[in-house]
């Protein structure tokens, strides 16, 4: 038989306002500082392997897939999701109707704004010499605008801004600011034209066997 939902006494958490698989950790200790106690909104949908680190602020309707960690000091608003095997480092802000697929590592001090969406397999990167002190102290992942869409195996190096409602193309490296409302790929990803420019949807070809 497998066990309940860890839910330790100081988690600010209700099981009972929630949808839990079993083997969920709400309220996970933060041994790097202390922290106060996870607070969470209601109605979140949390699945098998999730772990919720004490010292976040989650709003409701949160959901997860399996394997999910979510760090200490985290800021995420309402109706997120983030799906399997991902991680959200410590220190992260996540606005409302953020959609996070799946395999995705999120920095330390990475921004997600509002209606943001990350492809499988996002790569945010915080540090710019990684195992240098002084880049230590002044770690800072990317800023991604509201609406942007982060397309799959996507490196973000860091400090980059991705503008409002910008596409990045599968497989690119951002190392520059991208500017609001284009579409951009390569390494490192160049702008390629604006999104108001793209074909519809409708243009392109639907013939596939398993439609």
């Amino acid at each position: 038989m497998t066990p309940p939902p860890e839910v330790p006494e100081n988690a600010t958490f209700n099981a009972d306002d929630h949808n839990l698989d079993d083997n969920v950790v709400v309220g996970y200790h933060c041994e790097r500082k202390e922290v106060p106690p996870l607070q969470i909104g209601e109605n979140a949908r949390l699945r098998r392997g999730t772990i919720l680190y004490d010292g976040s602020t989650i709003g409701k309707n949160f959901q997860t897939g399996h394997n999910v960690v979510v760090r200490e000091e985290c800021t995420i608003g309402d109706d997120v999701a983030i799906w399997g095997n991902t991680v959200i480092d410590y220190g992260c802000v996540i606005g409302n109707n953020v959609k996070i697929h799946t395999g995705i590592y999120v920095a330390q001090f990475t921004i997600i704004e509002d209606g943001a969406f990350l492809a499988p397999g996002v790569s945010i990167a915080n540090d710019l010499y990684p195992g240098d002190d002084d880049s230590a102290e002044v770690m800072a992942g990317p800023i991604i605008e509201a609406g942007a869409q982060i397309g799959v195996g996507v490196t973000l190096l860091p400090y980059v801004r991705i503008g409002a409602g910008s596409i990045i193309g599968s497989g690119s490296v951002v190392s520059r600011d991208i500017p609001p409302g284009v579409v951009a790929f390569g390494n490192p990803a160049r702008v390629n034209r604006n999104v108001s420019d793209l074909p519809p949807v409708s243009t392109r070809d639907t013939d596939h066997p398993l439609r």
